[in-house]
C-alpha cells in the first residue's frame, strides 16, 4: 500500500477497529483513528475485559502505530452527530491527508429483542425494542455510516480522485439477528448503504465492501459463547480481531480492486 494512503477507521480504540488501524498503518497507511467512550452498566453475561475496552481512547492505538514509524491521531467523536463526518474528514486532512480509505467499523451495539427473555443464550442482558435503542443502533450503524460515504463521496469526486476503498461491517442473517434485532436490521441498511456506493462510485475508482466477521474475541467472549461456537453447524471459528483486520486490510490495499460490491462471510 502506497504511503500517500489515509484512512479513516471508526471504532477504532479497541477490538477489530483497533487492529484494522494497526494493520492499515503497518502497510504504509496514515489513519484517523475515530472512537467514543462508552459505559456500558453492569451486565454478570459480558466479561469486565469487554466494558473496559469500552470506555478507552485510541491513544493506545496511535501509540503503537508512531512506535512502528507510522502516522496516526487519535480523535473522539459521537457518531449519531450528523456534523461527526464532516469534522472527522476535516481532521483527517488537515493532519494527515485526503482520504481514500474509509472503514466503518463502529457500531451503536444494543441488544433489544420483541420476546419475552431478559437475557440471551450467553447469559447476557436484552431489553425490548424501544425508540431508544432504535435510535441508539441506527444512528451509528445506518445513519452515521451513511453520511460517512456521502462525505467520502463528495470529497473525492471534488478533487478528481480515482482510488478509494469502503469497507464496512455487519452482521446478523437471512432471518434478521434474533436478541440483537434493531443491530441487525441497521446492518442491514449499512449493506444496503454500501453495495449502493459501489454501483454509484465504481466510475470514480471507488471499491464498496462489507465484511460479515465470524464470532470475533474483542474481550466479549465467554466460555458459553465458545461453547456455541463449537456445537454450531454454521459458525466454525472465534477469531481474533487482527484475523478479521487482515481481511479488512486486503480489501483495502491495491490488490483489491476487483472485488466491489460483495458481503464476505468470514467463518
Amino acid at each position: 500500500m502506497s504511503a500517500s494512503h489515509t484512512a479513516i477507521v471508526t471504532g477504532a480504540n479497541h477490538g477489530i477497529g483497533a487492529a484494522t488501524a494497526v494493520a492499515l498503518a503497518a502497510a504504509g497507511c496514515a489513519v484517523l483513528c475515530s472512537y467514543l467512550r462508552l459505559h456500558d452498566p453492569q451486565d454478570p453475561g459480558v466479561p469486565q475485559a469487554y466494558r473496559d475496552n469500552r470506555v478507552a481512547d485510541a491513544s493506545g492505538v496511535v501509540a503503537r502505530i508512531v512506535a512502528g514509524g507510522g502516522r496516526a491521531v487519535a480523535v473522539e467523536a459521537d457518531l449519531t452527530d450528523p456534523a461527526a463526518a464532516g469534522l472527522l474528514f476535516d481532521a483527517a486532512e488537515r493532519d494527515l491527508g485526503p482520504v481514500d480509505i474509509l472503514v466503518n467499523n463502529a457500531t451503536g451495539w444494543v441488544q433489544d429483542t420483541f420476546g419475552p427473555a431478559s437475557t440471551d443464550q450467553a447469559g447476557r442482558s436484552m431489553q425490548p425494542v424501544t425508540p431508544a435503542t432504535w435510535r441508539q443502533q441506527f444512528g451509528v450503524d445506518a445513519l452515521a455510516a451513511a453520511l460517512l460515504i456521502g462525505e467520502f463521496a463528495r470529497r473525492h469526486v471534488a478533487r478528481g480522485a480515482t482510488w478509494g476503498r469502503i469497507i464496512g461491517l455487519t452482521s446478523g442473517g437471512d432471518l434478521g439477528f434474533p436478541s440483537e434485532v434493531s443491530y441487525g436490521a441497521a446492518k442491514a441498511a449499512q449493506v444496503s448503504y454500501t453495495m449502493s456506493a459501489a454501483v454509484e462510485l465504481a466510475e470514480f475508482g471507488v471499491t464498496a465492501n462489507m465484511v460479515h466477521p465470524p464470532v470475533t474475541d474483542t474481550g466479549w467472549v465467554t466460555d458459553p459463547v465458545r461453547a456455541f461456537v463449537a456445537g454450531s453447524g454454521s459458525h466454525f471459528h472465534v477469531a481474533t480481531p487482527a484475523e478479521v483486520a487482515e481481511v479488512i486490510g486486503y480489501l483495502a490495499s491495491e490488490a483489491s480492486g476487483l472485488i466491489t460490491g460483495n458481503v464476505i462471510t468470514l467463518r
